[in-house]
């Protein structure tokens, strides 16, 4: 297959997946329900908030409250894999779009590059890891760089496994006490 037909389909891709996300806000719509959905709720709404690049979403709240509700190591579990399903958006629009993203100078795009030449599966992790609203810039970095894909997912989803579990944790600790 062409390169420049991948490259466009991935841009293609992640534009129609915020764009989707942005006009029909699902994350809105979800979490009255949540309840009622269990792990499978706290997954696709950690998987729509993620998928959108460069806008916050308030998916860590949904956890923070799933926490007291259910198992808190189970809400991490499953919301970590969604999360990290949908942080494949930038890094998709990274690969797709590795032109776009290296004409726009910015610095701290630039230093997550150096940082991902020396070591990605680290840097990924790290900064999946802390709640952060620029882990965004990590992933198009991956992506442009031609990062593996399954290599990026896999630190993706450990880190976030670990913050979902602590904000799951801290709501379950928080309600605990009223």
């Amino acid at each position: 297959m062409d390169e420049r037909f991948k490259h466009a389909a991935a841009i293609v891709a992640s534009l129609v997946l915020t764009a989707g996300i942005l006009f029909y806000n699902p994350v809105e719509r979800l979490e009255p329900q949540l309840g009622e959905y269990g792990y499978a709720g706290v997954f696709l709404v950690m998987l729509v908030s993620s998928a959108t690049v460069i806008l916050p979403v308030p998916g860590l709240l949904s956890a923070f409250a799933m926490g007291h509700a259910y198992n808190f190591a189970l809400v991490g579990i499953a919301g970590g894999i969604g999360s990290a399903l949908g942080e494949l958006s930038g890094y998709l629009l990274g690969f797709g779009g590795a032109g776009l993203v290296e004409d726009r100078r910015i610095a701290a795009y630039e230093e997550t590059k150096k940082w991902m030449r020396s070591n990605g599966f680290l840097t990924i992790f790290v900064l999946s890891a802390l709640p952060n609203p620029v882990f965004d810039l990590a992933g198009i970095a991956a992506g442009s760089l031609g990062y593996p894909w399954w290599k990026f997912l896999a630190a993706c989803a450990l880190g976030k496994i670990l913050k979902v579990t602590a904000f799951a944790y801290a709501g379950l600790r928080v309600f605990g006490f009223f």
